[in-house]
């Protein structure tokens, strides 16, 4: 939450200041900084972003009947009765914003600041330390999945004089994102999950998506801590950068080298439970987070807390209270009769991977498993290869009864029938609603369901309604 004066706020973001009503420059403006006029309340700073469906600009007017104190712009918008700073470019302005009310609190505080990425599981580990941090203090993480050159800076502003973690997630949608968002803040522990196939149609393969996500340890502060994936090549080579840097290296894995690791997994439809030791010491975990591949995750996260000065026993303790990673990502939905586990708001190769087998090792033996799939996005020329392995995994698996929809996956059907001899069966669907007539007769009593796709395919509303169904 910002307390600047106008004056202040224009000078931190290079704007010119137009004052609206009663305002003068020193007017102060103390409230909470969004780009959505249906969250702004009084006293807030509206940022009127231009967007590809809208323009921002649209809605001052709203903003200001609101009750906003500000908005920053690009153009005056004369018929909304509030003050205005102008600037080239919101975006840029957000960010600029977001350095200076960070790097305040940061001054007179007790802010500790943390950055985490990954190819996948940057959500999830983020909300894992979030529950960790908060009996430990005031800590702002993002809202879903804000991690881009927008839900970044938003998520940093909530900061305020009582913060004392923050834990930003960066998404990297092009090389430079993460150096660039990262460097707003310069965090104090840079945690790097692992690097896969998730994105890497648009970087040109995985060594460049290894060199993206590199980034944030090059963005994290000199003299501060990695948090390293041992188990990860590329990862671990990460800990050459952090040793330039002056910077001390934290590592999880599932290897005994690392410093934060499990033994023992056992992958149950109640969860995960696992032996996690920590630096030497074991401690009981009942990961309610369903999926083995949540695990690594959950050792970040626990390594990233003890960098903190959070007792372990503790950090585990309140890990086992988290029911569910993130709305649509491996959410039990349904019945006893029939359970869904709708994970369809994001998909790479990897996580396709693990969520299939998930459902292949909670399905008892009397049990139906069924894997209703859509297309993985971002995947560039790799595209048609990762669908076809996807297909042939799924079979590898077991998996009963397979049900790709929408043509941008039709290739893992392909994969999946071309593979002879099996005991299942697989169907295709051009939309989601064909499927969904399909499953709502097809299923039964004893099914297993996995949705999995990613968030273009809109295949998680698929889920949604399967789980009322079956409610």
């Amino acid at each position: 939450m910002i307390a600047l004066t106008l004056t202040e706020l224009a000078s931190a973001i290079g704007g010119e200041l137009h004052l609206g009503g009663a305002d003068t420059p020193d007017t102060v403006v103390r409230g909470t900084v969004d780009t959505d006029s249906r969250n702004i309340g009084p006293g807030d700073l509206f940022v009127a972003k231009p967007g590809e469906t809208t323009d921002g600009h649209l809605f001052v007017p709203v903003a200001a009947d609101a009750g906003a104190a500000a908005a920053i712009v690009e153009r005056v918008v004369a018929e909304a009765s509030v003050s205005q700073i102008v600037v080239p470019d919101v975006v840029t302005a957000l960010a600029d914003l977001a350095r200076v009310v960070v790097a305040r609190v940061r001054a007179h505080g007790d802010l500790r600041i943390v950055g985490i990425t990954g190819s996948n599981g940057k959500t999830t580990t983020k909300n894992m330390l979030a529950r960790i941090l908060l009996e430990e203090g005031e800590t702002v993480a993002p809202r879903a999945s804000f991690n881009n050159e927008v839900g970044a800076p938003l998520t940093m502003l909530r900061v305020g004089d009582g913060t004392r973690f923050l834990v930003s997630e960066f998404g990297a949608s092009a090389p430079g994102a993460i150096a660039h968002l990262a460097g707003l803040v310069e965090p104090d522990i840079g945690v790097v999950l692992m690097v896969g196939m998730a994105h890497a149609g648009g970087f040109g393969g995985i060594d460049a998506t290894r060199k993206a996500k590199s980034e944030l340890v090059e963005a994290t502060r000199r003299g501060g801590t990695a948090v390293l994936n041992a188990d990860d090549p590329r990862v671990a080579g990460m800990a050459s950068i952090a040793a330039e840097r002056g910077m001390s290296v934290r590592w999880f894995g599932r290897g005994p080298s690392a410093d934060v690791r499990a033994d023992d997994v056992e992958v149950t439809a109640d969860g995960t439970r696992c032996t996690v030791v920590i630096d030497g010491v074991p401690h009981a975990l009942h990961l309610r987070v369903l999926g083995e591949h949540h695990v690594m995750n959950a050792l970040a996260a626990l390594a990233t807390a003890t960098v903190l000065g959070v007792a372990p026993d503790a950090a585990v303790a309140r890990l086992e209270q988290l029911p569910l990673a993130e709305r649509w990502r491996m959410e039990p939905l349904g019945s006893e009769r029939v359970r869904i586990i709708n994970d369809a708001y994001n998909a790479s190769p990897d996580s396709m991977s693990a969520a299939l087998r998930t459902l292949a090792q909670i399905t008892g033996p009397h049990e139906r498993t069924v894997a209703v799939l859509g297309a993985m996005s971002e995947l560039g020329e790799w595209d048609g290869e990762e669908h076809d392995r996807v297909g042939l995994l799924a079979v590898r698996l077991g998996i009963q009864r397979i049900v790709v929809v929408g043509a941008a996956a039709r290739r893992m059907f392909l994969e999946a029938i071309s593979q002879g001899s099996w005991d299942g069966e697989a169907v295709f669907f051009a939309d989601a609603d064909e499927a969904y007539d399909y499953l709502t007769g097809e299923l039964r009593d004893g099914d297993r369901v996995l949705v999995k796709s990613s968030n273009s395919a809109g295949l998680r509303f698929l889920g949604d309604r399967l789980g009322e169904f079956f409610s």
